[in-house]
């Protein structure tokens, strides 16, 4: 992220001083609703408010700059760095808003990698814990995902998808957090829904281990013996050395059946182990 603004920063100065914007920047700020200025001195003089770290009033020369330039390529990469303030700044809606603007705009910029990837950062960041509505985790999930299926060589890409797998665990947590609600009051095919969707979509997360043996669990409490030994089966075959194998292994022996693949079961066409 650091490496655009910073070369954004030197191009203005640069700007700055083969303009000779220095000798401007003492203008009233006001003045600024009743003079057309420069592009390129509003662009530069929005940098330099960056680089000083007073985001307001950079975002306030960059949105001048869109209102009185809006079609100059000063405006479109002011643009971005609109989206960059606001995100530094902690207002991601704004963020996500420019930031989207900007996709819509200029669809073949080179910077729309980075847009999305601002994007995802956003929602990224107003992720909530496992207890609270997981909306964010899923925009998040879906905006690195954009990122990392249109732009599979871009820079952000690595970071994105490890975003993707930190999200896909934190809605693989909710599922298994209601699941369990579900199990403790006794509702188990309610349960089974639960953890069926962490086994089916969340398959490379660190929760599937667990799903399983609950899985395992309420299939024997609703008395459904083949679905509890091919749960047990497949989190045996894929996670040996697991905990939750040898507990689920154990409520098996306890009922007298042990793990068995049941062809017939929705596990074992999905996961397979034969």
């Amino acid at each position: 992220m650091g490496f655009l603004y910073t070369n954004r920063v030197r191009l203005g100065l640069a700007v700055l001083v083969l303009t000779g914007l220095g000798a401007c920047a003492s203008k009233d700020p006001s003045d600024l609703a009743f003079e057309e200025v420069p592009a390129e001195k509003l662009y530069a003089e929005g940098l330099v408010a960056m680089q000083s770290g007073d985001r307001k009033e950079a975002n306030k020369k960059f949105e001048e700059l869109d209102r009185q330039h809006p079609y100059s390529n000063f405006a479109r990469q002011s643009m971005v760095l609109t989206a960059y303030t606001h995100y530094k700044s902690g207002q991601y809606t704004e963020c996500i808003s420019a930031a989207k603007r900007f996709i819509t705009l200029f669809p073949g910029d080179e910077d729309v990698p980075y847009a999305y990837y601002l994007i995802g950062q956003s929602y990224f960041k107003q992720v909530l814990d496992v207890t609270r509505d997981q909306e964010n985790a899923e925009k998040a999930m879906q905006a690195m995902n954009e990122l990392i299926q249109r732009y599979p060589d871009s820079e952000y890409t690595k970071d994105a998808r490890r975003k993707v797998r930190i999200t896909m665990d934190q809605l693989a947590g909710k599922e298994m957090q209601i699941g369990r609600y579900y199990l403790e009051r006794k509702e188990f095919i309610a349960a089974v829904n639960r953890f069926k969707v962490v086994v089916t979509d969340y398959q490379t997360t660190r929760q599937v281990e667990e799903a399983l043996m609950r899985l395992a669990e309420s299939y024997l409490a609703l008395g459904i013996v083949h679905e509890a030994q091919t749960a047990v089966a497949v989190l045996g075959h894929n996670y040996p050395e697991s905990k939750w194998y040898k507990i689920a292994y154990a409520m098996l022996k306890k009922d007298g059946v042990v793990p068995e693949v049941n062809k017939g079961s929705w596990m074992a066409r999905l996961v397979g182990t034969n």
